[in-house]
């Protein structure tokens, strides 16, 4: 585990002779092909979800999650869904807008809904984790987009602590879009969720002692509840891909060869020039904004291997070091005029420029716990519901350096305030880039700075490999 990432005209990508995978971020990669992954099942053209758009300022709408008779890879198995499919309706909506979603649990088990990136308040019926909805029961959230929304692609998923690795790996998840003020020209607009998953029979494999310590990892990668699907495009189309990274533990390790790829930005956050990419890195709970131009041909969308750590009495994470093929992207007919690349551009702060308020450091760990179990701790804690781990004032402007001392990466996410990437393992980001996860490797450290502004309340931040959340490794935040 002896690499480091360093910084190459502003990409982040790896240097060592154990770790030589890309960690985040956009990089050029080896032109070795994913292998160990089995032969995808042609599942016809990609479908989309339903699309649940608000109009005059208000989206309303019931979401149940329920246990389902889905068809996977040609097979009929039971999965947890939101309103019967996998994944859940998009909900489109604008900056001002207000979403007023009845839940509606038929599960067998506590859950909640976390609305993952919008900055909306966390508190009372909006974005509150600390909300339990019992099996049977409804709650009515309302949630308030503020007229400086920023746009982007978002999403959903439950979040009930010791529950949420569970029921989004089962396929409780779905995208939100909030649209752009000015319109980003493209031939089409696809959404692509991509989650992982696995079977025992016909129902989802419940994870093992060892998988839940490393991060559980299906053996089949779909998108859009598909695998094996297929795209059509013509030459010169040029097309916006939102893609999701959905899965509970698996990072995304995205390539697209024959095609040129143009990236946006990552999360709500959007770069100040479109950049050319061959490899796109997202960590579970990322979001990638992508230009595709269509050339002649026929692609895959890849997801390649990425080592991600381990612990020593448990090898490897399970499908860690193996690749999937995604879908299929056939490019015929008569080329057309490639429409001009008119990307709106961002009016998000450089907080680089700025002075901060204050400074911290917040430690990621893992270690053996009484009776031979692994802890999964923040500043030596599990996580506590009652506790306050973090006091913010309203206002500040804080540096936070967070610690990995563990042999596994942690991607860190922090609700409701964006975080601006500084540095990332000893390395200066040389660009303007906001997340809401962040890649924190094994035994380094990541840099953010972080405007505690417009938002009041109690949240959390935690590890987005869902299984380490579970287990502990999430902490309080109050601001106010």
């Amino acid at each position: 585990m002896g690499g480091a990432a360093i910084a190459v005209g502003g990409l982040l990508v790896w240097s060592g002779s154990q770790r030589g995978e890309p960690e985040s971020g956009v990089t050029p990669a080896p032109s070795t092909s994913p292998t160990g992954s089995p032969p995808a099942q042609d599942a016809g053209t990609l479908q989309e979800p339903e699309v649940l758009a608000s109009s005059g300022g208000r989206l309303e709408l019931t979401l149940t999650a329920a246990l389902t008779d889905v068809v996977v890879a040609g097979r009929q198995v039971r999965a947890l869904t939101f309103n019967g499919s996998l994944p859940g309706p998009i909900l489109r909506v604008r900056p001002g807008d207000r979403i007023a979603l009845t839940f509606r649990s038929e599960l067998d088990a506590p859950t909640n809904l976390h609305t993952h990136g919008l900055v909306v308040s966390p508190e009372g019926n909006s974005d509150n984790v600390f909300v339990m909805i019992e099996p049977g029961a409804t709650f009515d959230y309302e949630y308030e987009l503020g007229d400086d929304h920023p746009p982007g692609v978002f999403w959903y998923h439950p979040h009930h602590h010791g529950n949420s690795a569970e029921q989004l790996f089962s396929g409780m998840y779905g995208a939100i879009i909030v649209e752009d003020e000015e319109p980003v020209a493209a031939t089409r607009e696809r959404l692509l969720m991509v989650s992982d998953i696995a079977f025992d029979g016909t129902d989802v494999h419940a994870a093992s002692a060892a998988e839940r310590i490393l991060g559980r990892e299906g053996d089949l990668v779909m998108v859009n509840g598909q695998v094996g699907a297929t795209l059509l495009a013509k030459p010169g189309e040029r097309e916006r891909w939102r893609i999701v990274n959905a899965c509970s533990s698996r990072y995304l390790r995205l390539r697209l060869d024959g095609q040129r790829m143009q990236l946006l930005g990552v999360d709500a956050g959007r770069y100040p020039e479109p950049r050319d990419v061959e490899e796109i890195v997202l960590t579970p709970g990322n979001r990638g904004d992508v230009m595709v131009t269509a050339v002649e041909g026929t692609s895959v969308l890849q997801t390649l291997p990425f080592d991600r750590g381990g612990m020593g009495m448990f090898g490897s994470p399970p499908s860690a070091t193996t690749g999937a093929d995604l879908l299929t992207f056939t490019v015929a007919g008569a080329p057309v005029a490639v429409p001009a690349l008119a990307v709106p551009l961002p009016t998000t702060r450089d907080l680089r420029t700025e002075q901060m308020t204050g400074q911290r450091t917040i430690t990621l760990a893992m270690g053996g716990g009484g009776g031979g179990g692994m802890r999964f701790t923040i500043d030596g804690q599990e996580f506590g519901e009652d506790r306050i781990d973090t006091e913010v004032a309203h206002g500040a402007l804080e540096e936070w350096t967070i610690v990995n001392t563990s042999p596994m990466d942690h991607p860190f996410h922090l609700h409701v305030w964006p975080m601006q990437l500084i540095e990332v393992a000893g390395q200066a980001v040389d660009h303007t880039d906001w997340r809401d996860v962040v890649p924190v490797s094994a035994r380094s450290s990541t840099v953010v700075r972080i405007a505690f502004e417009g938002l009041t309340g109690k949240t959390v931040y935690h590890c987005h490999i869902l299984d380490h959340e579970d287990n502990g490794m999430m902490g309080t935040i109050r601001t106010a």
